[in-house]
């Protein structure tokens, strides 16, 4: 009996991030970005930029913007969170307590797995407080909030709101597609257990540069307008997407889970990479890079990159961007 072995393998991605230790690397993170300049064409591409990826949570702006097709009316609070994967603090877990009981909903009715606060100095004061796991503080409660209140609004099943075949989750399969200016190339489950579209990064950047140019009224300019105007609501307050849109006015910026990143200028200049090893260390320095290259100046750019290796205490080294 003979058996063939596939010869086949991934191409090897460019280094985007080095880990320097006391002057010697000792790790590289690779991956794959792109950067889109004002007219939308691309002005920088390393590794596959095209090849589908799962985004994550930097999905979540479609998905707020499916729950406004459909007929949910959000103050742009509640609609900054229901872009979010909050921190845990205790303004994110009010907000999601009101809009559950705005609907008639309760804690319970959330299909979030349960969990801590993201923030770690948040989820150390919960446990020291005597909290549990639960899906209230998981961070995506927010989005998970809205899309509960959307299914009461419209008289659908929210037993079912999670299934991919849920009118609700075709709808941000429609506007996730129509954003990115691609096909979603495959759905899978988020961490939180929405359905995940995949889209390439190069749409990925081209939905958040959608979002910002998008004409004010509609349902992806009001995403993006309540996104910048509440990011503390989208994040928290020790957050580097909080950062960014407080510092720099009218950029939108939302990380993913497996170190995914994207981000819009107001003038239509975009970005979007992954780490390809999910490792979320590299986030800062590959965005501060980025940035750079965009031609941001500001103190916050600096602020993200930090990314100091320590050894018994003390600052020995770094991460930085490699490109």
């Amino acid at each position: 009996m003979t058996s063939s072995i596939s010869t086949s393998a991934s191409p090897v991605l460019p280094v985007l991030a080095e880990v320097v230790r006391s002057g010697f690397t000792e790790g590289h993170h690779r991956g794959s970005l792109v950067v889109l300049a004002a007219d939308g064409s691309v002005e920088l591409a390393l590794g596959d930029p095209a090849a589908p990826v799962f985004p994550r949570s930097s999905n979540k702006p479609m998905q707020a913007a499916a729950i406004l097709r459909a007929g949910l009316d959000l103050s742009e609070e509640r609609l900054a969170l229901a872009a979010a994967s909050h921190s845990g603090e205790g303004f994110h877990l009010d907000l999601v307590r009101t809009m559950l009981a705005e609907h008639g909903l309760e804690p319970g009715d959330l299909r979030t797995p349960p969990d801590l606060p993201l923030d770690p100095v948040e989820a150390e004061a919960y446990l020291a407080a005597g909290g549990v796991r639960e899906p209230l503080t998981m961070n995506c409660s927010g989005k998970h909030a809205a899309m509960l209140a959307v299914c009461v609004r419209n008289g659908w099943d929210t037993a079912t709101y999670l299934d991919p075949d849920h009118p609700l989750q075709r709808l941000v399969g429609e506007v996730v597609a129509e954003a990115a200016g691609e096909p979603v190339a495959a759905i899978g489950t988020d961490g939180c257990g929405a359905p995940l579209m995949a889209i390439g990064l190069v749409g990925l950047a081209r939905a958040f540069r959608t979002f910002v140019l998008a004409e004010p009224g509609t349902a992806e300019r009001r995403v993006a307008d309540a996104m910048r105007a509440h990011p503390e609501y989208v994040a928290g307050t020790r957050r580097p997407d909080t950062w960014l849109m407080r510092e720099v006015p009218g950029t939108l910026s939302k990380m993913g889970a497996e170190a995914v990143q994207a981000v819009a200028l107001p003038d239509g200049r975009a970005l979007a990479f992954k780490i390809d090893d999910g490792s979320t260390r590299a986030l800062g320095p590959v965005l501060a890079r980025c940035l750079g290259l965009l031609g941001v100046d500001a103190p916050v750019v600096s602020r993200i990159g930090s990314s100091p290796l320590l050894g018994g205490a003390e600052q020995v080294g770094e991460i930085r961007a490699a490109f």
